[in-house]
């Protein structure tokens, strides 16, 4: 069975450009599943299991740092691994999502090798 991958960001427009990067960079995912914010991901967890989630930080009604709390406090979803996409190159957000779990990050804009070399390590 393919390996699932969820994306969580509030553009759908970004969401389409990380599919089309994951695509590029020839990773092998069967199912590419998508939410607009932290609320939304937490809600299709409970539902769906998934091998990694791609994760933007600024997002409405539940950003990516308090997604991260929640579903770190979450047993059934706590080991899944977390990669940031994120335009925040402040290092205090991105520690206190490493803190949080995040396995790392890639910074927007990217390329299909930022995503390849991020994410192989983790796959």
């Amino acid at each position: 069975m393919g390996k699932k991958v969820l994306i969580i960001d509030d553009s759908s427009t970004m969401r389409k450009i990380v599919t089309r990067s994951l695509r590029q960079a020839g990773l092998d995912f069967d199912t590419i599943l998508e939410a607009g914010d932290g609320q939304e991901a937490l809600q299709l967890l409970a539902k769906e299991g998934v091998d990694i989630i791609l994760s933007d930080i600024n997002m409405p009604n539940m950003d990516g740092i308090e997604f991260l709390r929640q579903k770190s406090a979450n047993a059934a979803i706590k080991g899944i691994p977390v990669v940031m996409i994120t335009t925040e190159a402040g290092a205090d957000i991105l520690a206190e999502a490493k803190s949080l779990g995040a396995k790392g990050s890639i910074k927007k804009p990217f390329t299909p090798e930022q995503v390849s070399e991020t994410l192989g390590g983790l796959m």
